[in-house]
């Protein structure tokens, strides 16, 4: 009677055995054909970033052009600058500058006090500080130097620095964005060529705004300035505007065949 039962107990686990086999592999060919059809909704594809760089000559400078008076009274520091700035204002047109070339780029005043040794301060003794700035566009490379030299004769007594650029960077940047669509591809087809695939089209493109690629303020290379001191021929401000570099960046996204 045991070895029957047990024979029984057997069987039946046996075919419990067999019937979840077939019950589980009839639960797998719909996720089997659910993956195939993912596969086939998502194709291979490669991602890459192209660069493409060029260089250029500027066509516009922009001066930073600023004028610094110190007096014992906040009254007698704006009027002495406000008066320097008219005459500076009055050499950059006389210089060709337009007014719509011409733009404030800052204006401050503040007091220097004056501690004695016991921590209090007397107010005859301040010393108030106005300072008025300047941003002028020059259209004229060859002009930088001789409106530096009139501008300082006028009494500006802060340079705060020369910036070469373009004054229309669009056909610039679209030969650079040609550069890095040619540089994106060469890319693709050498990551294509490992894996033993070949590069089909386009699937999405963006550009790469930011660190590395865009616009002139953070591609173009920095000028060169010189102010050679006054008086005496040949003496006065030495620019060399030099060769700018735009870079741009886009990533490109191929699918894979």
């Amino acid at each position: 009677m045991r070895k029957s039962s047990f024979g029984i107990a057997g069987l039946v686990l046996v075919f419990a055995l067999v019937a979840g086999v077939v019950l589980g592999r009839g639960n797998f060919a719909p996720q089997i054909a659910q993956a195939q059809m993912e596969a086939m909704d998502h194709p291979r594809t490669v991602t890459v970033v192209g660069e493409g760089v060029v260089k250029i000559k500027p066509d516009i400078a922009q001066l930073n052009i600023g004028v610094e008076v110190v007096k014992p009274t906040v009254k007698e520091a704006s009027a002495e600058a406000n008066e320097i700035m008219d005459a500076v204002l009055a050499t950059l047109t006389e210089a060709g500058v337009e007014e719509k070339d011409i733009q404030t780029s800052g204006f401050s005043i503040w007091v220097e006090r004056v501690y004695g040794p016991d921590g209090s301060f007397d107010d005859e003794q301040n010393r108030y500080h106005v300072s008025n700035s300047v941003f002028a566009t020059l259209r004229d490379l060859d002009s930088v130097g001789a409106t530096l030299d009139a501008a300082i004769e006028a009494g500006a007594n802060n340079i705060y620095g020369v910036t070469f650029s373009l004054d229309d960077p669009k056909s610039i940047e679209s030969d650079a964005r040609a550069k890095a669509v040619e540089n994106a591809k060469a890319k693709a087809e050498e990551l294509a060529g490992l894996t033993d695939a070949t590069v089909g089209a386009v699937v999405s493109i963006s550009e790469v705004i930011g660190q590395g690629g865009g616009y002139f303020g953070g591609n173009f290379a920095a000028n060169q300035m010189q102010y050679g001191g006054g008086g005496g021929a040949g003496a006065g401000t030495s620019v060399s505007p030099g060769e700018l570099s735009l870079s741009m960046q886009l990533q490109i996204t191929y699918e894979l065949k």
